[in-house]
């Protein structure tokens, strides 16, 4: 009777506690399942490591299916497993973001080239614009000065002739007066002679009057012979001629 007592208290015993470790198996299934599930739907992790997460499903159902004996390096494969396939999912992720984000560098490094090219672009339409406008300024200046220089030279010219010509009419208006102060002495000789000949005609035809009247009322009386009178109406002329020179 007490042998199939303990017979039986044996049998509820182990009943116990295998249905204790099916349950303890039943939760580290669920556990590791969950833990799969919340990588799968994680919208950063669940689509990477896919070939980890399907090693992983197959380890837990290896977990499932092993028997006592095998149940615990079972469960440390599906553990493992899990684990692995998270750690590759944050690894891809992490690789995956810093390419992008050599991607993103690559693509700030192109757009930064493009700016510094255009800007360098700019900067050397500038450089021409500006060298440009220097050598169109010194051209500009050198043909002013070209331009004053000659109009000084034309200046200096004009004035050059300018002086030429006031010495000439200088000179013309020297000669003019010059010719002016012979024709006046001229005319005022001229006068002077034509005032001579007149006093010696008037004086000739007093003489003349006075031998006539002389002859008619002193027929016998000798006159004074026309060649003396004439020498003497010379001489006359001449001193008068001589003082008006003198005058």
């Amino acid at each position: 009777m007490k042998c199939w007592i303990w017979f039986a208290t044996s049998l509820l015993a182990m009943g116990a506690l295998d249905l204790a470790h099916a349950r303890s198996d039943d939760m580290d299934i669920q556990r590791l399942n969950g833990r799969l599930e919340q990588l799968a739907s994680d919208p950063l992790l669940g689509s990477y490591a896919q070939a980890s997460q399907l090693l992983a499903h197959k380890a837990i159902a290896a977990l499932t299916a092993a028997s006592r004996d095998e149940r615990a390096h079972a469960l440390y494969m599906a553990e493992r497993q899990v684990s692995q396939a998270k750690a590759q999912a944050q690894l891809q992720y992490a690789r995956s973001r810093l390419a992008k984000l050599n991607r993103e560098y690559d693509q700030l490094l192109l757009q930064r080239s493009h700016i510094d090219m255009a800007r360098a672009q700019k900067e050397l339409e500038f450089q021409r614009v500006r060298n440009q406008i220097a050598k169109e300024e010194e051209l500009r200046l050198q043909q002013q000065a070209a331009d004053l220089k000659r109009q000084g030279l034309e200046a200096a010219s004009q004035a050059s002739q300018a002086r030429a010509e006031a010495e000439r009419a200088r000179k013309l208006a020297a000669a003019q007066s010059r010719v002016a102060r012979a024709a006046k002495r001229e005319a005022k000789l001229a006068a002077a002679a034509a005032r001579v000949l007149r006093s010696q005609m008037l004086r000739n035809r007093r003489v003349q009057a006075s031998a006539a009247h002389a002859r008619h009322h002193h027929p016998n009386r000798k006159t004074p012979s026309r060649h003396a009178h004439h020498h003497k109406t010379q001489h006359e002329s001449h001193q008068k001629g001589g003082h008006q020179k003198s005058q």
